[in-house]
C-alpha cells in the first residue's frame, strides 16, 4: 500500500495543476465582442402603388359579313338576252343598274294586247254614257218620274266602268311584267357570285347570282355575360342617338400585312345561346371599301377578325402589379420604416397581366407592394425591401432611424441573388 501512495499523490497534483491552469486561462482570456447589428430579414422586391383610371377592354373574334346580301333571281321565266359586264364575280355595281335582262318580245306583245282591251273598254263606256243621257231625256219627255235604274241605264253604265277598270289593271300587269324583264340592282355593292349567261333559259325564282351592299359590314362576336357587363350594355341593346355603342378596333392580316379598322357596337342579341351560354354583340363598320378602309385595304366580307371592344371606365382606383395580389383579395405591402411585411385585404375590381386595380382605405399611393414570392407569410415578417429603378439599378429602402440621414443605397442584383427567393 505504501508503495502506491507516491503514484496517487502525483496524479492528484497533476489534476489540481491542470484545473487551476484552465481556470486562470478562462479568467484571463479576452471576451468576444457582442454584435450590435440586427439580423436582416428576407430580401424582397417591391413596386410602388399608383393611382389611375380603369377602362375595360373586351377581346372577341368573329367573321365579317355584309349587312345586306341577296340572291339575284327573276320574277318571270324567259331567256337571258343581256348580262351587265359588271355582273361578274367581284364586280362593282350601282343602285338602279340593270344586271340581267330577259327577252321582252312576249311581254311587249302582252302590253299591246292590254292597251287594245283598254281602248275597247273606253269606247264602250263612252257609248253607255251617251245612251244613258238619251234614256234620261226620253223619260223626261214622257213625264215618267218613277223610272227604274235599268230604264235609266245605270247598271249598264256601271258594268262598262268596271270593264274599263279591269282592262286598265290588265294593262298595268302587262307593263309590270315588261319592266320585270330587267333585273335591277337594289343597292350599291359588289357581286359575290354570278351563275348565268346570255341565251340561258331561267325560271321564276332561279338563282342568277349573289350580291351584297358595301355601305356597312358587321361582325357578330360571342362574349360572356361578365364581359357584357364590362362593356356597360344590357342584353337586347340597341344603339340610339343618345346612347352610342362602345368603340371597336378590328384587326386582321390582309395581303400579308396587319390591318386595323375602327367601328362601333350597334346592338346585342336579344337572347343567350342555350348551347354555348354566350351572348352575341354586333359591331358595324361603315363604308368598308372607302373611308372605312385601312390605307386602301377593305374589311371585306368573309375575313376573320379579332376585335378589342372599349368598355366602361372606372375612376380613381389604386393600381398594383399583378404579382402583388395574393389569394385574390390581399396585397402585401412593405413597411420601409419598420422593415416589416404588412398584409391588407382589398376590394379587388379587376386584374390581368397588366396589373391589379382595387380600392382600399389602408393602402396609399407610393406604398411598396411586394412582388416577390414569400413562403409562409405573416403580418410583421421581417423583410429587406428592394426596388428596381428605371435605370436598372436596385434601390434598398433603409429601416427606421436611417432613412432620413443615409444617402440612397443601391446594390447589385448579384449581391441579393437568392435572397428574394
Amino acid at each position: 500500500m505504501n508503495r502506491f501512495f507516491p503514484i496517487i499523490a502525483t496524479l492528484i497534483i497533476i489534476v489540481l495543476l491542470g484545473g487551476g491552469g484552465f481556470t486562470i486561462l478562462q479568467a484571463t482570456a479576452p471576451k468576444p465582442e457582442q454584435a450590435d447589428e440586427k439580423l436582416e430579414g428576407l430580401s424582397v422586391f417591391s413596386q410602388q402603388i399608383e393611382r389611375g383610371d380603369l377602362t375595360f377592354t373586351v377581346e372577341a373574334q368573329g367573321d365579317v359579313r355584309p349587312q345586306r346580301e341577296i340572291i339575284v333571281a327573276p320574277q318571270l321565266a324567259g331567256r337571258i338576252a343581256y348580262v351587265s359586264p359588271d355582273f361578274i364575280d367581284g364586280g362593282f355595281i350601282e343602285a338602279g343598274q340593270v344586271l340581267v335582262r330577259l327577252e321582252s318580245a312576249d311581254y311587249e306583245l302582252g302590253v299591246v294586247r292590254a292597251q287594245a282591251v283598254v281602248a275597247s273598254a273606253e269606247q264602250r263606256l263612252e257609248r253607255e254614257n251617251a245612251e244613258a243621257v238619251i234614256a234620261r231625256q226620253d223619260l223626261d219627255e214622257l213625264g215618267i218620274t218613277d223610272s227604274s235604274p235599268l230604264a235609266r241605264r245605270e247598271p249598264q253604265l256601271l258594268d262598262a266602268q268596271a270593264n274599263l277598270n279591269s282592262a286598265k289593271a290588265q294593262l298595268a300587269d302587262a307593263e309590270l311584267a315588261l319592266r320585270r324583264t330587267a333585273i335591277i340592282a337594289p343597292f350599291t355593292g359588289r357581286v359575290r357570285q354570278e351563275t348565268v349567261d346570255i341565251g340561258q333559259f331561267v325560271g321564276i325564282g332561279q338563282s342568277l347570282g349573289q350580291i351584297f351592299a358595301t355601305d356597312i359590314v358587321e361582325v357578330s362576336m360571342p362574349i360572356t355575360d361578365e364581359e357584357l357587363g364590362r362593356l356597360g350594355i344590357p342584353i337586347a341593346f340597341a344603339e340610339t342617338e343618345v346612347q352610342k355603342g362602345p368603340d371597336v378596333t378590328f384587326r386582321a392580316s390582309v395581303g400579308g400585312q396587319p390591318r386595323e379598322w375602327t367601328g362601333r357596337v350597334t346592338r346585342s342579341a336579344a337572347a343567350v345561346n342555350t348551347q354555348t351560354r354566350l351572348i352575341n354583340v354586333i359591331a358595324e363598320l361603315a363604308d368598308p371599301y372607302g373611308a372605312g378602309a385601312d390605307n386602301g385595304a377593305p374589311m371585306a366580307p368573309g375575313l376573320f377578325v379579332s376585335a378589342s371592344i372599349a368598355g366602361a371606365s372606372l375612376k380613381d382606383l389604386h393600381i398594383a402589379p399583378r404579382a402583388a395580389l395574393r389569394g385574390g383579395d390581399q396585397i402585401f405591402i412593405g413597411d420601409a420604416g419598420e422593415g416589416k411585411l404588412r398584409i391588407f385585404d382589398v376590394d379587388l375590381v379587376f386584374s390581368n397581366t397588366q396589373g391589379a386595380w382595387f380600392r382600399s382605405d389602408d393602402i396609399k399611393v407610393g406604398d411598396l407592394a411586394i412582388v416577390s414570392p414569400i413562403q409562409a407569410p405573416f403580418d410583421g415578417l421581417s423583410i429587406r425591401i428592394l426596388e428596381r429603378l428605371s435605370d436598372g439599378t436596385i434601390f434598398r429602402h433603409t429601416q427606421a432611424g436611417g432613412a432620413a440621414e443615409a444617402p440612397p443605397q443601391t446594390v447589385s442584383a448579384s449581391s441579393i441573388e437568392g435572397g428574394s427567393r
